[in-house]
């Protein structure tokens, strides 16, 4: 008979059986590390630890996140004073698990503890799996340092009491839990109310925490008041509760809030709160317009409102089959519902409501779908606390910001997410099964342990949570396995590979949770919610294929595991894995029940990613084929995704064709930026590479293009993805669909649709260039660097005469321009300082010389200008381009500086010299990094300077003969946006943020924007 003790033994660690004399820590080689992290912005130093101990094979960009982040640095009764060690920070962690675990009699015996804290501590050291941020904040910090902290105003559910008590310190207990959803109640004052809503969220933003509601029951606009009024409507609750997540930020940094806004889609305010964040955009367009900065942290975007949180629609399944007969019966309505006053009742068509969704999402990115039935039809609880099936309360209404915690209202969930690229063996070509098995239940204890001795916000979050029990492991860099196993991300193999081991992670997370039932007992509220939950545990197992009989519940046919593609491809190992342990689920939870409510979700990971040395993160694909490596010294190193090379290895190319593709994709030349030389990549893709062979090709593609490639992953491929993993998991799947620039309203629509009839359960959408304060993420000239062998016959023999024609010129003397000449003025005022600027250009358009004046005749300032303006006008006259003159200048800071007047494009700069290298830009037709952009900018046809002479026919030729594309390319005209660089983060200003499921991420510190 199946007993928690028959899990508890060393996989990871069955050399400490052999040798009694060491430790788990001794199976590491050490190192020590210093960690220096600046400002971007003002190069101001915000951390420098010197000689930290770490494993060896951590990265320099691991030690520095997680040094920077999660070691505590105040309070240790040691010489530094703070944790200098990662031996510190991890049993810290575990020791207090296994506390919590030996108090909730699981762990029974000094052996057993034993065990336990070994093989957690080498996991966890090995990258092999991470708790979510708080975990690493403070849990352990009074057990292993005596350290307990003030009040927090947390609450627990004492077992002897069998009451909520209101927790003495901050860190005797930990509060794990970085995902919450809360209620509210149509009133003004009193419990779960409208004001108490200010206090509970300013509560969990100032601990950096996020927030879900569904605002539903808040009565609409001109509803009637019990005291003879009128109500003033949801959405003027909505402003008030969004200035307050502004103000108050998240954990007390400069970053805004996490904040999810959920709305049914019958309420009577549905149209405002649609376009109510595309309105605020127009705004943002038009404060720009005048001179207001607008960055996405600029005066502009503050304000307006609606910018601290992320809008989500619930659709009902009623309301989207009526979408999906629009083309037959295009007259369909629905009544939008008064709260509390039938009175206000309006029937509205549905095609409106349709469009104005997705005009709204196309423009601005919010609001999402969220498909409320599909959510509720794996909803494990729909009876809650009071046994009232589908009463509106016990229904899952909202999610946590970001999108993968999908429970009951006024519930938290602790995370953990397991590195599943670590269970792989490159030289084997084997996946370790039972050792991924081994691991899912070691972290299915800790996370019940975190709940045990956990803390949380407020008094109903505490209740619930002892009541249900909700835990959620997740699973990081996927992609990373893919690709080093030989498969294309978006492909059947790979979906199959995704949905296989995530429905392991959740059998087997369910099988040590009725485990541990039948040790102690299920979740309180398990009995009057046992028939629904074993309803979904079942049809877990028919997607699983570990039992063969129809759904129950469900009006749709979820994806299925396909078995066999799974043992063709050698995979039985994992086929099989997946069915015994649904099969083991299912029997276990039948004579035992479950501890734990849900089980699994798949989150951003974006900080502990990277803290685990992850090549991508949750299940997003990789970004592109080359990474930066941070090194110790300070600055980054370019080198090719090392992935790669496994994989290629893996495909059967030796190892010097495997390094002259590395020399491809790291093409580079020298570039000297204010006198600095640096090596540059050129290019960065891997098509075309040496040896590489096309039916390979597909393995390699990537969320957006690479340099000039044309390959990516088509918006569907994320799409079909999310669908196959979907009836694996027990919440839900932070996930952005990135769509191009010029993607269509129709594309929204098909992606949308689509998501709903393939059983996905929320799905967000963004497009390129889709948001104010975004510019381009690559130049407005899309004809990257031509490749000879992208040429057909024709343009390459006109090309070779251009270039004969061309040939003997010489460069290296000074070419001074003749005679008059044409060129255009830029007037522009800084503060108070009018500056000119001219650019003047030879017969042929290319510049020639700047010259630059300002009306302080007599000054300094005028002085240095002169100067300026001679060294620019010889440097192009040495034929120096332009634009790397630009580059020189970009970004430098001197007084004067910020707003920028009587210009129509530049709003905002950061010195003179940035001005210039803007002004620049704009007469090499880049309006990129200007704050306002050209009319026809959001057309696909992007402007260039008018000024600027046409293209000959050799330019247009070449352009025309390398947008040739294989059919095996999945492309379209503009990349996807995944590099934001309208924002900088709010700990290190870097401006390497990218998108990371619904949250932001950042590249060098690894700061997110959720909850996490």
């Amino acid at each position: 008979m199946a007993e928690i003790k028959n899990l508890i033994k060393r996989v990871f660690t069955k050399e400490l059986e052999k040798n009694k004399a060491i430790t788990v820590f001794d199976l590491f080689n050490w190192k020590k590390v210093n960690v220096l992290l600046k400002d971007h912005k003002t190069n101001k130093v915000l951390l420098d630890m010197k000689d930290l101990e770490f494993p060896e094979h951590y990265s320099q960009n691991s030690c520095d996140i997680i040094a920077s982040k999660y070691f505590r640095k105040s309070g240790l009764n040691n010489k530094k004073g703070y944790e200098d060690s990662m031996k510190l920070v991890a049993h810290r962690l575990v020791n207090f698990w296994c506390e919590a675990l030996i108090n909730e009699t699981i762990i029974k015996s000094d052996e057993e503890k034993s065990i336990i804290y070994d093989e957690l501590i080498y996991a966890f050291l090995n990258q092999m799996f991470a708790p979510n941020s708080p975990q690493w904040f403070n849990t352990g910090l009074n057990l292993s340092y005596g350290i307990k902290g003030g009040s927090l105003d947390n609450f627990y559910y004492d077992e002897k009491s069998k009451m909520i008590v209101k927790s003495k310190d901050a860190y005797t207990r930990t509060q794990a839990s970085a995902c919450f959803i809360l209620s509210i109640e149509d009133k003004l004052l009193g419990k779960h109310s409208i004001s108490e809503q200010y206090v509970t969220e300013t509560k969990l933003f100032k601990g950096g925490s996020g927030t879900g509601t569904n605002f539903s029951s808040i009565r609409g606009i001109g509803e009637k008041l019990s005291s003879g009024g009128i109500s003033s409507g949801l959405m003027s609750f909505l402003r008030g509760l969004d200035r307050n997540a502004g103000a108050i930020k998240s954990g007390g940094t400069t970053r805004r809030a996490a904040k999810m806004l959920c709305l049914d889609i019958n309420h009577p305010e549905i149209m405002e709160f649609m376009t109510w964040k595309a309105k605020e955009e127009d705004k943002v367009r038009a404060l720009t317009k005048m001179g207001y900065d607008g960055s996405f942290e600029g005066e502009a975007y503050e304000t307006v409102s609606g910018q601290n949180g992320n809008n989500s629609i619930r659709f009902s399944d009623e309301f989207m089959t009526k979408v999906d007969k629009l083309s037959i019966d295009p007259d369909q309505t629905i009544t939008l519902k008064g709260r509390c006053d039938s009175s206000i009742d309006k029937d509205i068509s549905v095609k409106k409501l349709w469009d104005t969704f997705n005009d709204a999402a196309w423009k601005c990115a919010d609001p999402a779908p969220q498909f409320d039935d599909t959510f509720n039809a794996w909803h494990t609880c729909p009876a809650g606390e009071d046994g009232e099936f589908g009463a509106k309360h016990n229904r899952i209404n909202s999610t946590n910001p970001c999108g993968e915690y999908a429970f009951l209202d006024d519930t938290s969930c602790n995370l953990a997410s397991i590195n599943i690229y670590k269970f792989y063996d490159t030289l084997t070509k084997k996946f370790d099964i039972d050792g991924y098995v081994h691991l899912i239940g070691l972290t299915q204890l800790v996370l019940e342990a975190s709940i045990h001795w956990g803390q949380f916000p407020t008094e109903d979050i505490a209740r619930k949570t002892h009541l249900f029990r909700t835990t959620g492991l997740g699973l990081s860099n996927l992609a990373s396995l893919f690709m080093v196993m030989g498969y294309p991300y978006d492909s059947e193999d790979a979906r199959n590979i995704a949905s296989s081991l995530t429905g392991i992670m959740t059998a087997q997370s369910y099988y040590v949770s009725s485990l541990i039932a039948k040790e102690l007992s299920p979740f309180e509220k398990y009995n009057i919610n046992k028939e629904y939950m074993q309803i979904v545990i079942r049809n877990h197992a028919r997607a699983a294929g570990a039992i063969k009989s129809d759904f129950e519940n469900l009006n749709y046919e979820p994806i299925k595991v396909d078995h066999a593609i799974l043992n063709k491809d050698s995979l039985g190992a994992i086929s099989e894995t997946l069915k015994s342990c649904w099969t083991k689920a299912l029997s276990s939870g039948e004579n035992y029940g479950f501890r734990n409510a849900q089980v699994t979700v798949l989150a951003p990971t974006g900080t502990i990613s990277f803290a685990m040395d992850c090549g991508a993160t949750s299940v997003e694909p990789y970004f592109s084929h080359f990474i930066y490596k941070k090194l110790s010294g300070g600055g980054f190193m370019t080198i090719v995704n090392p992935v790669i090379k496994d994989s290629l290895a893996n495909l059967g190319y030796s190892e010097s064709e495997t390094n002259d593709i590395f020399d491809y994709i790291l093409r580079k030349e020298m570039v000297d930026e204010n006198g600095f030389e640096y090596e540059k990549i050129v290019d960065g893709k891997i098509e075309g590479a040496p040896h590489l062979k096309q039916e390979h090709l597909s393995i390699f593609d990537t969320a957006n293009k690479c340099g000039s490639g044309k390959r990516y992953i088509s918006f569907m491929g994320h799409v079909l993805m999310m669908a196959a993993i979907t009836p694996m998991i027990s919440g839900s799947i932070s996930k952005t669909v990135n769509l191009p620039k010029n993607a269509t309203i129709k594309d929204f629509k098909e992606v949308i649709l689509t998501s709903w009839k393939l059983g996905v359960k929320g799905i967000a959408l963004y497009r390129d260039g889709s948001k104010a304060s975004q510019p381009l993420n690559t130049t407005l000239s899309e004809d990257k660097e031509l490749l000879l062998e992208d040429l057909s016959y024709d343009a390459l023999l006109k090309k070779a005469r251009s270039l004969q024609k061309t040939s003997n010129q010489s460069h290296s003397t000074r070419e001074k321009p003749i005679g008059i000449r044409y060129g255009t003025t830029h007037p522009a005022q800084i503060e108070d300082v009018k500056i000119y600027t001219t650019v003047n250009r030879r017969s042929n358009g290319e510049i020639s010389e700047i010259y630059i004046t300002t009306d302080r005749e007599g000054t300094i300032i005028t002085g240095l200008l002169n100067s300026l303006s001679k060294a620019i006008s010889v440097m192009l006259q040495h034929h120096v381009p332009a634009d790397a003159i630009s580059k020189m200048l970009r970004g430098q800071k001197f007084e004067p500086y910020g707003f920028v007047q009587k210009h129509p494009y530049i709003k905002s700069v950061s010195s003179i010299s940035d001005l210039i290298s803007k002004i620049i830009d704009i007469e090499l037709g880049d309006y990129s990094r200007c704050q306002i952009k050209p009319d026809n900018y959001e057309s696909t046809n992007i402007p260039n300077n008018p000024l600027i002479p046409v293209e000959n026919e050799i330019s247009t030729t070449l352009e025309e003969s390398a947008n040739v594309v294989s059919p095996e390319s999945k492309a379209t005209d503009k990349i996807q946006g995944e590099r934001l660089y309208s924002e900088t983060c709010s700990l290190c200003s870097s401006t390497r943020l990218v998108r990371n499921g619904t949250c932001k991420v950042c590249l060098d510190c690894g700061t997110t924007t959720g909850c996490s």
